[in-house]
């Protein structure tokens, strides 16, 4: 399952060395979710790992991520494994009114035929 999801980077680990060939990072945005913020953790894994490391703590980011859940000795565990990373501006609608496309512009078309009510079309309506 994917998702995606906006909110300001509040935290970094360092890589985690898990085993001599997994190594693991995890991170910590906070969403506004009404007047209460929520602080959601996120893990890179493998190669990864430095994704989140072109980003400051404070910076808007957006991440990509899969909902992960495995069960080990009757314990149940969840992951947010994020597979990519953005600036939040990134990827960001145009402000409404401002033209996507910039300055491009359309000659103007002339000579356009001009028709009369009752005129000698073949069309039948």
């Amino acid at each position: 399952m994917a998702f995606e999801i906006s909110g300001k980077l509040v935290k970094t680990f360092p890589t985690e060395n898990k085993s001599a060939t997994f190594q693991a990072r995890e991170f910590v945005i906070e969403i506004m979710d009404g007047n209460y913020a929520q602080y959601v953790k996120f893990q890179l894994t493998q190669d990864r790992c430095p994704l989140i490391d072109p980003f400051k703590e404070g910076e808007e980011i957006k991440v990509w991520f899969d909902l992960r859940g495995r069960e080990w000795q009757g314990k149940y565990f969840t992951n947010l494994n994020a597979w990519r990373v953005e600036g939040a501006q990134a990827g960001a609608p145009q402000p409404a009114g401002q033209d996507p496309f910039g300055d491009v512009s359309f000659p103007e078309v002339k000579n356009e035929p001009q028709f009369q009510d009752g005129g000698d079309d073949d069309l039948p309506f």
